[in-house]
């Protein structure tokens, strides 16, 4: 069996939509630390973000419907978020392809 890499950096990105789109989840073997958490709005009207961590069937709200304005960007997350194998962050924007996030997660081995 290979040996699974011992640290690991990505970079996730995403365009939220109205619709609740995951953006992340710890894969298998690993734990992911989430170490920054970014929404930028790049359209002519503000709109909010909601974003939440989801364990097996409990979700739970990190910010909810907060407002990001026009030509300008969100801190979601201040601090490091620990995602065990599985946990997954999810989010959604008040207005379809308004929003983009950028996640940067450190991903270690179990």
């Amino acid at each position: 069996m290979a040996q699974l890499a011992l640290n690991r950096f990505k970079t996730e990105t995403i365009v939220l939509t109205t619709s609740e789109q995951t953006i992340y989840t710890a894969p298998t073997g690993y734990t992911g630390i989430v170490l920054y958490a970014h929404v930028t709005n790049y359209a002519s009207d503000a709109t909010t973000v909601t974003i939440s961590h989801v364990r097996s069937s409990t979700t739970t709200e990190i910010i909810i419907e907060a407002q990001v304005l026009v030509n300008d960007a969100y801190i979601t997350l201040d601090g490091k978020l620990v995602l065990p194998t599985n946990d997954s962050i999810k989010g959604s924007a008040g207005a379809n392809s308004t929003l983009k996030v950028l996640l940067s997660v450190l991903e270690t081995a179990n």
